[in-house]
């Protein structure tokens, strides 16, 4: 590896400065990104459409000096592959054809052959691999069983979460037997990234606290601990090193440090000073300038770079990124304006 400081920082090894990715780096705030999914045609000819994907996964590092690449996919494939009709309404989001909203379908569902199905992401981890030529890590990624849950459930995006907070009362061993399935499915296709070459791996769990804290444990937190456990950890003398992302954890980081993730994300809400009490140093922390800041000027994106390494403070274990992921509106220069104020303002916290 020509830079290997995000491997590094997650396993809270010493580095020179920060380092610095952003979640959804490859994406629609990038007008080479815009012009690439007009010529797939949608969303999702592009993600499986390997040549198109690993462009779109490099195209970041040609802008900005990230020390990262993150696989241009999408949290749903799995139950695409799972046979449940996943397509795109514009301004709405993704919608299922065949939603899993009962126990007799939750109950119907099988692990889905993944190197079969979702070949087209393994084939796109291996050209980015290529690509990159060790200039970065890869990082490949999953949804969390519960957040994929919540998009099988409701057949959609949903902020109530009806149906599957219905169930988790209701019948809460059939949700265990969702996530169940869910968790097998997903250290199937995490492992068959690393396989592909994924260096590092994150698992996305958007809405796990959205449930109370108790049902947090049992459904989500543990769903991603059993995932956790069957992972490929060390490929080629290298260890794999994985991130857990719950958004809004809050308090609850303290019991993801638990849960055997080498780094925890952590959103804008909770300060990484705070964050660092609740895990007691346990794991390397990713975040969390809110994403928000990037909407400001250049002067104010560096000063919330400066506020957000403060609060860290010194020493290893500290992956610099958003609270949650750019968004569409963002002038991509003001993304470099951040890279440059980590790049700038990172060192003297690693002397």
């Amino acid at each position: 590896m020509k830079n290997d400081l995000l491997l590094r920082a997650l396993l809270r090894q010493p580095v020179e400065r920060t380092p610095v990715w952003i979640m959804r780096q490859a994406g629609r705030y990038l007008p080479e990104y815009r012009a690439l999914r007009a010529e797939a045609g949608d969303f999702m000819s592009l993600c499986q459409n390997p040549e198109l994907a690993c462009e779109v996964t490099i195209q970041p590092l040609r802008r900005f000096k990230l020390d990262a690449a993150i696989l241009f996919s999408d949290i749903l494939t799995i139950p695409d592959a799972m046979g449940l009709g996943l397509y795109f309404v514009s301004g709405e989001g993704p919608k299922f054809e065949r939603p899993v909203q009962n126990a007799a379908a939750i109950k119907a569902l099988r692990v889905p052959d993944v190197e079969k199905k979702l070949s087209y992401v393994f084939e796109t981890v291996a050209r980015v691999r290529r690509e990159l030529n060790g200039d970065v890590p890869l990082i490949g990624f999953a949804g969390s069983p519960f957040t994929v849950a919540t998009y099988m459930v409701e057949g959609g995006s949903n902020r109530d979460f009806p149906t599957i907070k219905g169930l988790a009362a209701e019948a809460p061993e059939v949700l265990d037997h969702l996530m169940n399935i869910m968790a097998e499915t997903t250290i199937h296709y995490l492992n068959a990234q690393i396989d592909a070459g994924a260096q590092a791996v994150q698992i996305f769990d958007t809405w796990g606290a959205v449930l109370p804290p108790d049902d947090f444990r049992r459904f989500s937190m543990a769903s991603m601990e059993k995932i956790i456990d069957g992972l490929t950890r060390q490929k080629d003398g290298s260890q794999i090193p994985v991130i857990v992302f719950t958004k809004n954890a809050g308090p609850l980081l303290s019991d993801l440090a638990n849960i055997g993730c080498d780094a925890l994300g952590v959103d804008w809400t909770t300060d990484l000073a705070t964050a660092r009490e609740y895990v007691n140093d346990k794991v390397a922390l990713q975040g969390n300038l809110d994403p928000a800041t990037l909407r400001e000027s250049p002067e104010v994106i560096r000063e919330g770079v400066a506020n957000t390494l403060a609060s860290y403070g010194d020493g290893p274990g500290h992956v610099f990124n958003l609270g949650h992921g750019i968004t569409p509106d963002i002038d991509p220069e003001h993304l470099g304006a951040l890279v440059q104020a980590v790049h700038d303002l990172s060192p003297a916290y690693h002397r």
